[in-house]
């Protein structure tokens, strides 16, 4: 199951490397809900996450969060503990606190910025996350850090830009790489498997082709030294009947 886990992370991230531009530290913001799921279920977050994520990462949270938490009282005390560990990032509201899921969603934004991860088990902020394109969602689902999978409003922008031709050259490449990676490209389907090539007849039984003889030529007359050609005299029928009949005749007179 780990190692499941793993290849899904490496996927998700890689997605979000080559399309939106997420590097390391991951800058991670965590809400009161997340805290308090770690805390129960005995979960390090600054251990574990960086491990999940197979890179540097850098916790961070706002002080809407921490007065949110403080507001809760003795419930949410632990969790209040564990956020103050982290990186407070300074939001907008300053002067009059609100929610921290609303203050979150500020601090993303339109577009990410700053790429942003966003830690949260609150169900409403997961949902108004997914409805921005290019950020990451963490939860956690029985005492395991999970990496939630690319939203479809993030897939339906990277389709957009890729219609639209809007992506730069070095990153259509990367894209084609994330695909292959995923097995959703054809080419590698494709290139798995090797076409027959066509022999040729076997050379042993193929028998050498008999040339076909020619009409021959007629031999040329050679014209005779005097340069006239010899007349050939014919002996016509009728002159040897006419003589045989006379020869005939005079033996019959004889008798």
């Amino acid at each position: 199951m780990k190692i499941r886990r793993q290849k899904h992370a490496k996927k998700t991230l890689s997605f979000y490397k080559h399309n939106f531009g997420l590097r390391q530290p991951f800058q991670v913001l965590l809400d009161g809900t997340f805290c308090q799921a770690a805390l129960r279920g005995q979960i390090q977050i600054k251990e574990q996450l960086p491990k999940y994520l197979m890179g540097e990462v850098a916790l961070c949270t706002t002080g809407c969060v921490l007065k949110e938490l403080e507001s809760l009282g003795k419930e949410l005390y632990g969790a209040k503990i564990i956020a103050q560990r982290f990186q407070v990032r300074h939001c907008s509201h300053f002067k009059s606190p609100v929610g921290g899921s609303a203050c979150l969603l500020s601090m993303v934004g339109d577009g990410n910025p700053h790429h942003y991860f966003v830690a949260t088990q609150d169900q409403e902020l997961a949902e108004k996350t997914k409805k921005k394109a290019g950020i990451p969602l963490l939860f956690i689902i029985q005492n395991t850090i999970v990496l939630d999978k690319p939203s479809p409003k993030s897939l339906a922008f990277v389709v957009s830009m890729q219609m639209n031709q809007l992506v730069p050259v070095h990153q259509q490449k990367s894209i084609k790489m994330l695909k292959e990676e995923q097995g959703l490209s054809t080419d590698s389907t494709r290139r798995g498997k090797k076409r027959k090539q066509m022999s040729g007849p076997n050379p042993l039984s193929c028998q050498k082709k008999k040339k076909k003889k020619g009409p021959t030529a007629p031999k040329p007359i050679t014209p005779p030294l005097d340069g006239k050609q010899k007349r050939k005299r014919k002996r016509s029928r009728s002159a040897g009947n006419t003589i045989s009949t006379q020869l005939m005749r005079t033996t019959v007179s004889l008798n």
